[in-house]
């Protein structure tokens, strides 16, 4: 089973480079939003780096949802989504491959981003290394209960504002806890392994839920 497996998350990942840029569109995406904060409270260096956290945390999120439409739709397209159906890979080990790829593809490139963007918000060294952790603790939770919106949504043309409205509410307690987590790291009130904890725990129970929800809700929409 692990042959093709392996077989399918080269093949995703090839994919999702290749639809859009993932990767790229992500990582710009991100920036844009980074960017135009300056802009909008101020460029108070006190005030960017109270806010900062949050404000790389939220253009992750976005930037995670950007290209999540496509995780099935391209599949359903073309037929390979039958294909998965009457595979004897369980579809719940494929629907966690093909998140293993994309975040692969679109999140761990915004991790890596994510230090130097940070500087822009005026992050110290700490803060960074908190964004950091925090990021690639939580964005993998993003991408599986993203898994479920785009399961949801796979037969609807142009789906990704629903996607998205029925995603962004699931999110909220790994954008709170990822925030309040990266923001102990510079020395907050909170220590930061209580809310990082809290993270890693959110992001095992999505690795154990999120792919059975995403594929009944792929074999409910099949039938």
């Amino acid at each position: 089973m692990s042959a093709p497996l392996s077989a399918l998350f080269l093949r995703e990942w090839r994919v999702a480079r290749r639809i859009g840029g993932s990767g790229a569109m992500g990582v710009v995406f991100f920036l844009t939003l980074v960017a135009i904060v300056p802009f909008a409270v101020g460029p108070d260096p006190n005030l960017l780096a109270r806010i900062g956290p949050a404000i790389l945390w939220i253009a992750a999120l976005l930037a995670t949802l950007l290209c999540l439409d496509r995780l099935f739709q391209a599949d359903a397209e073309d037929g390979s989504l039958d294909l998965f159906h009457l595979s004897e890979t369980p579809l719940e080990l494929a629907v966690l491959v093909k998140c293993a790829a994309h975040w692969a593809a679109t999140g761990l490139p915004l991790v890596i981003a994510a230090p130097f963007l940070g500087l822009m918000l005026q992050q110290e060294a700490m803060a960074l290394l908190g964004v950091v952790a925090t990021l690639l603790v939580g964005t993998p939770a993003l991408t599986l209960i993203g898994a479920i919106g785009a399961a949801a949504t796979v037969t609807v043309r142009r789906g990704g504002l629903l996607m998205a409205l029925l995603v962004l509410p699931l999110t909220i307690p790994v954008l709170i806890f990822g925030v309040s987590a990266a923001e102990a790291a510079s020395g907050g009130a909170v220590p930061f392994y209580a809310p990082f904890a809290i993270l890693c725990a959110i992001t095992l129970a999505a690795l154990a839920l999120c792919p059975f929800a995403a594929a009944a809700a792929l074999r409910y929409l099949g039938e």
